[in-house]
């Protein structure tokens, strides 16, 4: 998913297009899957992210085109035209790496449905990168990775503790963490 406006982290660039290690942010989440047991990439933009799908198509990327109405939104027209289950990740996690990857389909091989994929709101502090958003779950505070597996109705939640997961950049000092962890 590389297609909100990505107003949080500001500057001039679009999100997907920050470098962090002097490599755009989804270039380094497209490494890292095309590293991975994943079959096919395909890259989900909107009309906020012109660049990015410009960038991408000169590539050679496999682009999906979405309205930009929203993650919600968005997520589902990408859904639609390359079906479930799908592994989607966020475009703001520039540490990702495709053992991470790789973890998260073995967990969603071995799940009944859906699975969100989260990060104890700990681990994000301790790194110091933001938590935009939590939930309680097995008496620990957990924040989503933007990293999900999206096959069934059921939905559940793999927890994990790879610092790699935990840093989403939407803030410029999420930014400054990836670049001294990159």
């Amino acid at each position: 998913m590389c297609g909100g406006a990505g107003t949080r982290l500001g500057g001039e660039a679009e999100k997907p297009l920050v470098d962090v290690g002097g490599t755009p942010m989804v270039d380094r989440v497209r490494a890292a899957l095309a590293a991975s047991r994943i079959e096919t990439v395909y890259l989900a933009v909107s009309p906020r992210t012109p660049a990015t799908r410009d960038h991408l198509r000169a590539a050679g990327a496999n682009v999906v085109e979405t309205p930009g109405d929203g993650y919600v939104p968005d997520l589902t027209a990408a859904l639609d035209r390359v079906g479930r289950p799908a592994l989607t990740v966020a475009a703001d996690l520039p540490l990702l790496t495709a053992e991470a990857v790789n973890r998260v389909l073995d967990a969603g091989t071995d799940a009944e449905g859906s699975l969100t994929v989260a990060v104890p709101v700990d681990l994000k502090r301790r790194l110091g990168v933001s938590v935009d958003t939590s939930v309680e779950h097995d008496g620990r505070r957990l924040a989503p990775a933007g990293v999900n597996v999206v096959a069934g109705t059921d939905d559940g939640i793999y927890e994990s503790d790879d610092p790699r997961l935990a840093v989403n950049v939407n803030h410029p000092s999420d930014l400054q963490v990836a670049e001294a962890l990159s």
